[in-house]
């Protein structure tokens, strides 16, 4: 077992520090401030930049390369903020891997070169006012009417929603019951039928757009399946085992850039005549920190890594996700207590970090259902939450 990247990986990850380093502070701090999303002449950069798609086979627009490359680019965009890093989880774990890896070879190849030239922007479907931890408990549904389906149905959560240029819908798909009713579509956001509601006001993920989306008598071309029911849903949750790994890795890059800001500001900052981190306390607090971010990140590199460039085992990429989720509240909470007010102060950005890492445990499966997965995974069976 070798613990060190490559001389090719140190490389990428150093040609996308250095662009988020450099060109990214700015524009984060108005996303932030404005609450938009980020400009679609970035996203065509990052394109430009090979940063979209780094793990999408080179046949559909994307380097190649394996997961955990793909998770190194995100860490550092994660650092800057979520929201300069979004396209790149959406085209690198997101909903557009679904469609490359289960929809027919005509769908793949009318999507995903678009996702990973930076033209189009496809976000996930999932949640529903009364299904979001049951998501089997869907309302949504997607009738066969021979040439395509007719879908009717509401949506909320979604990050992306309003603004992404199409979704990965998950929906009811035949009377089968639970899981095996249960299938995805691929719907363009300009079909008849599909509105949104009002813009969420979030206590963080600024920049990151999320809404409700409304179905009414939508057509969907029958060669937007991405998946049938009876199976289908199983296929769509090993996907979502690497967008696990991308939750994890969010919380991963805002952490590691706590611990930065905090390293940097405690040798700057002075009390009683000495820098702060002269006292132990500091020290302490700052070797936990440190520690928590180190184990977060050799669980999510050993996912992608076991994962080689397929998807990751539900085991892995919960352990990933569960200590990640918990791992960003505590290092950013520690690192707004080490600069006192200035952490308090949204000029500082700390706090930011503290709301954004908040909502990563709660977005893409909770914590608690995190810990679920894990312990059946342990006992090798699924539990039954209803009984």
């Amino acid at each position: 077992m070798d613990f060190r990247l490559t001389e090719e990986q140190e490389s990428l990850r150093d040609t996308a520090r250095q662009f988020a380093a450099k060109e990214l502070p700015d524009v984060a701090k108005h996303l932030e401030a404005a609450d938009e999303p980020l400009p679609r002449e970035w996203i065509k950069r990052y394109a430009e930049m090979g940063f979209l798609g780094v793990n999408v086979a080179e046949e559909y627009g994307g380097l190649g390369l394996g997961n955990l490359e793909a998770l190194i680019v995100l860490e550092e965009f994660a650092k800057i903020s979520p929201a300069v890093a979004f396209p790149i989880f959406e085209s690198s774990v997101g909903p557009i891997r679904a469609v490359e890896h289960f929809a027919a070879a005509g769908l793949a190849k009318r999507v995903v070169p678009r996702v990973c030239a930076g033209e189009i922007v496809c976000a996930v479907a999932m949640s529903e006012p009364d299904a979001g931890t049951a998501l089997t408990d869907l309302k949504t549904r997607a009738v066969d009417k021979g040439d395509h389906f007719l879908l009717n149905g509401q949506k909320r959560w979604c990050s992306g929603g309003g603004h992404a240029d199409a979704y990965v819908v998950y929906a009811k798909m035949s009377d089968a019951p639970g899981a095996k009713g249960i299938g995805a579509l691929y719907v363009e956001q300009d079909l008849a039928g599909v509105s949104f509601g009002e813009r969420e006001q979030l206590m963080g993920f600024r920049g990151v757009p999320s809404a409700d989306i409304f179905f009414d008598d939508v057509r969907v071309p029958k060669e937007n399946l991405i998946v049938p029911a009876d199976g289908g849903f199983r296929r769509l949750m090993e996907a979502f085992d690497l967008e696990r790994c991308g939750n994890a890795t969010m919380c991963l890059g805002i952490a590691q850039s706590a611990l930065d800001q905090a390293l940097s500001y405690t040798q700057e900052r002075k009390a009683f005549g000495k820098q702060l981190v002269e006292f132990q306390a500091v020290q302490m607090k700052l070797a936990e920190m440190a520690m928590k971010v180190e184990a977060s990140r050799l669980l999510i590199w050993r996912a992608a890594k076991n994962a080689e460039d397929g998807l990751p085992s539900v085991l892995d990429s919960s352990l990933a996700k569960c200590f990640a989720n918990e791992m960003v509240r505590d290092v950013a909470g520690a690192g707004l207590q080490v600069m006192g007010a200035y952490g308090y102060a949204k000029e500082y950005g700390m706090e930011r970090k503290l709301r954004d890492g908040w909502g990563w445990g709660i977005a893409g499966g909770a914590i608690d259902i995190q810990k679920t997965n894990i312990a059946a995974a342990l006992v090798g069976r699924r539990f039954d939450q209803r009984r």
